[in-house]
């Protein structure tokens, strides 16, 4: 992993080895989103064009360039990792009632909530049309799997909503799940277009899975000291929401018990009148820089699973990602 001393990598910088392949992806975006249904089109547009790092395709063109990929479906498959990204997307911020993302208003607060998760449902189903056209039946085995865990690891976060009992091995199944698996999935395609043998497949595999699970770490440490402006969304939703993340996970089994019931108590009803209070606590008791550890931890765990990758700009863009993942203020 590269050294702290040298300066934060920023999202562009390291995706500039797929630039082009970037540009190719969103065409393929664009030409795929096209229905005859008007509010299809309408709403697909607003998400595409809301911006996003897009993070997950960029992680399946970099393993595969890393491995020496150059078919065609690279473009097509990164497309396919997008839209289910996109979905989920759709479809969580209805289950939340979120009103905000990426600075701007969610589709459900604009359209509503019906229009948004059958929108969402268009999306996955136009996924499997664009993994069947690929041919290949491990592409499927990967992506059918990637798609029942994320529902699965979605249901659980339900159920782990207001739950004060939740611990810290409740809260990575989520992750795992809801989250990881998806970087995951896109990382493990980018061995399998590159014809890579099983030990470097799940080489792949470990990385994504890494680098997700420090990316929603970091999400939940930004929940408590990022702002909307940088973030896209408003501070504290998380704990709005009610949803038991790690640094409020950490103030109830570490911190006082007074910090403790505090905790508690915002899990159960949740809400953000005592967000000032809360967050005080968490960055009294450590939470934050114990959060801000286990993300660093996974981080170095997924530039070790890449450590057997050839040298080239792809793998040290890869190696960039696990500094960014921990670095960034968004």
């Amino acid at each position: 992993m590269p050294s702290t001393a040298t300066p934060a990598p920023n999202a562009a910088s390291l995706l500039a080895p797929i630039a082009e392949d970037m540009q190719l992806v969103n065409r393929v975006i664009r030409h795929r989103l096209a229905s005859e249904v008007m509010l299809i089109n309408q709403i697909s547009e607003y998400i595409i064009s809301a911006g996003g790092k897009r993070l997950r395709p960029a992680l399946l063109l970099l393993v595969a360039g890393a491995l020496g990929d150059t078919t065609g479906q690279r473009h097509e498959l990164a497309a396919v990792i997008e839209f289910i990204h996109t979905a989920t997307l759709l479809h969580d911020d209805v289950v939340d009632e979120s009103d905000l993302r990426r600075g701007r208003q969610t589709a459900n607060a604009l359209f509503g909530n019906a229009a948004s998760v059958l929108v969402g449902d268009f999306l996955y189903s136009r996924s499997f049309q664009m993994m069947v056209g690929a041919g290949k039946m491990r592409v499927m085995e990967i992506l059918s799997e990637a798609t029942n865990i994320i529902s699965e690891g979605e249901v659980l976060q339900l159920l782990n909503m207001h739950d004060a009992d939740v611990d810290e091995a409740r809260y990575m199944r989520v992750i795992r799940y809801k989250t990881a698996k998806l970087f995951e999935a896109a990382a493990q395609l980018g061995a399998v277009l590159s014809d890579a043998d099983e030990a470097t497949e799940e080489a792949a595999a470990e990385f994504g899975r890494r680098i997700g699970t420090a990316f929603q770490i970091m999400d939940d440490w930004l929940d408590y000291t990022g702002t909307a402006e940088s973030m896209g969304k408003n501070a504290g939703d998380d704990l709005r929401e009610g949803k038991p993340t790690l640094p409020l996970i950490y103030l109830i089994e570490r911190g006082t018990p007074e910090q403790a019931a505090l905790a508690r108590e915002a899990i159960v009803q949740g809400g953000t009148d005592r967000f000032e209070t809360i967050f005080d606590a968490i960055t009294r008791s450590g939470a934050l820089d114990h959060t801000l550890h286990c993300a660093r931890q996974e981080a170095e765990a997924a530039a070790a699973a890449i450590s057997s990758f050839p040298d080239s700009h792809y793998k040290e863009s890869l190696l960039e990602l696990c500094s960014y993942s921990t670095t960034r203020q968004s």
